[in-house]
């Protein structure tokens, strides 16, 4: 591939990811914000897994985009009341501990561990949503599961949207044009790694013993 090729490459991507982030944009509006983030993030998700995984750039994004969204939009928003209800709690939690005093403070690991579980299920929420058919409650399960079986990745993911927070805290105007896509385009890469590495050990594992998180 000669530079003007990876040039063109690398536009298109670029196009692409501003692209994406703005569809993300105007659908998590179009629900206003609360009720369209969960539904416009899980198509965004889709639209990069087709990109990155299936290697399918034909498809029509707009279309494609808008399909999902209406499809998934109350499925998604019932895992979105519950996700925020838990990080309600959690901060009521975190606040007790500030306040109080004494035995109190031996609650610090037991929060920080419910905290830990939480941002593990949410970070691999999107990716496994995207790349399974599950019953609802088994999309929390496995999220949770794939973190805690592949820590590097996690870990990987972490630094990453950190990073980008940080990016696009110092340059905020590159917040319309990228974060949302790259942050879907990070995560589905490392996640199918993860989902890949599993799914080849379950096979070399199969029929030794049943492994203990299932797809």
């Amino acid at each position: 591939m000669t530079a003007w090729n990876r040039f063109n490459e690398a536009a298109y991507w670029l196009l692409r990811a501003i692209y994406l982030n703005f569809l993300w944009m105007i659908f998590t509006l179009l629900g206003a914000v609360f009720f369209g983030i969960f539904p416009a993030t899980v198509a965004m998700f889709h639209i990069s897994r087709q990109w990155l995984v299936e290697k399918d750039l034909s498809l029509r994004v707009f279309k494609k985009f808008w399909r999902i969204y209406k499809a998934e939009f109350i499925k998604t928003n019932v895992f979105a009341i519950a996700f925020i209800i838990c990080a309600y709690i959690l901060y009521i939690d975190f606040i007790f501990l500030i306040l109080a005093d004494g035995w109190v403070n031996y609650l610090y690991p037991v929060f920080i561990l419910l905290a830990f579980m939480y941002v593990a299920t949410l970070t691999f929420f999107f990716p496994v949503y995207v790349n399974f058919q599950l019953k609802r409650t088994q999309y929390i399960k496995q999220s949770f599961l794939i973190a805690m079986a592949s820590p590097l990745h996690f870990v990987m993911i972490i630094m990453s949207l950190t990073a980008l927070g940080i990016v696009a805290f110092l340059l905020p105007g590159i917040v319309p044009l990228f974060t949302g896509s790259v942050m879907a385009f990070v995560t589905t890469y490392l996640t199918n790694h993860s989902i890949e590495r599993i799914k080849i050990k379950q096979q070399k594992n199969f029929a030794k013993e049943e492994p203990f998180y299932k797809f």
